[in-house]
């Protein structure tokens, strides 16, 4: 029988068997976007695999029809307010240090995945896009359905880069379209640009992930460890943490300007769907795009 982690998950859930744990973002009806407690709780399952002694590999992955929709920022992002507000405004000093900060900041809580010893594949379907996307690609392995769509609106407005990682896995050419775009990639496009390592029909996630999976399990965990740390610490010298540094810093600015205020009001009056079909309306994409560049909504995961 699956092993269950101690302790209770709002937001997720975990299980462990033959070597494996999953973790699966478990806010179907939102899409799996993020919220309070989810980094934290992300964070906690991580540890409590890297713990067990029985687990060799971790699986991430998102239940319903998405993998991760991003930050929930439908209510004005008044969810973190504890960490961003004071006398219920927006406070830039609380901001940064709250984006900073190992202990609390989201994006680091999300790292986690990146500095456990054991490596991590992130199993992706449906919208994996804005901070799902960042949260993703820390993973060590990436494997999509093939209508997966990847991508970073938050380019156009209200956010910046997080992680990094669309930077580090595209290089320069690639990295400078998507970051001043915002346009996304299908899994298929996103496997063939090298931001994920793979793309394979809806059908066939599943049991590829768990092949990957029982391969990296027959390998010696601490062989495992060793060349995970060498990968990470090459790219830990090309200045990742500085980047994790400013990166937050920024969305905190870009979502604080003249242009996001509007944004958010036009969320709060007319809807999310209004103010999203505006920003991404010019370039035909996300919400906006033709079926054939949308996440089939058939394809569900059962946790």
């Amino acid at each position: 029988m699956p092993a269950v982690a101690g302790g209770d998950y709002e937001t997720l859930l975990y299980s462990a068997t033959d070597g494996v744990a999953t973790v699966t973002l478990n806010r179907p009806e939102r899409l799996n976007t993020i919220v309070p407690p989810m980094p934290d709780e992300l964070e906690a399952a991580v540890g409590a695999a890297v713990r067990d002694d029985e687990v060799k590999v971790i699986v991430v992955r998102g239940a319903g029809r998405s993998f991760c929709a991003g930050y929930d920022f439908g209510g004005g992002f008044h969810h973190w307010d504890e960490w961003l507000a004071s006398d219920e405004r927006w406070d830039p000093g609380k901001d940064f240090a709250f984006a900073t900060a190992p202990e609390i900041a989201p994006t680091q809580k999300f790292m986690s995945v990146w500095r456990a010893p054991k490596p991590v594949i992130a199993q992706v379907h449906g919208w994996c896009v804005g901070g799902g996307s960042d949260f993703a690609l820390c993973a060590d392995l990436v494997v999509a359905s093939e209508d997966a769509v990847i991508g970073t609106p938050y380019s156009r407005m209200w956010g910046a880069y997080l992680s990094g990682m669309w930077i580090y896995r595209l290089g320069l050419t690639k990295a400078k379209e998507h970051a001043l775009t915002g346009r996304p990639l299908t899994g298929t496009e996103a496997a063939e640009a090298g931001l994920i390592n793979r793309a394979v029909p809806f059908a066939e996630l599943e049991s590829t992930v768990a092949e990957l999976a029982a391969g990296l399990c027959s390998i010696p965990a601490s062989q495992l460890a060793a060349q995970k740390l060498i990968v990470n610490q090459a790219f830990e010298g090309m200045g990742l943490g500085a980047i994790q540094t400013l990166g937050p810093i920024l969305d905190g600015l870009m979502r604080n300007t003249p242009e996001a205020d509007r944004f958010i009001r036009k969320v709060e009056e007319e809807g999310l769907g209004a103010a999203v079909a505006e920003r991404d309306g010019p370039f035909g994409d996300y919400s906006q795009a033709p079926p054939e560049r949308r996440p089939d909504p058939r394809n569900v995961i059962e946790p």
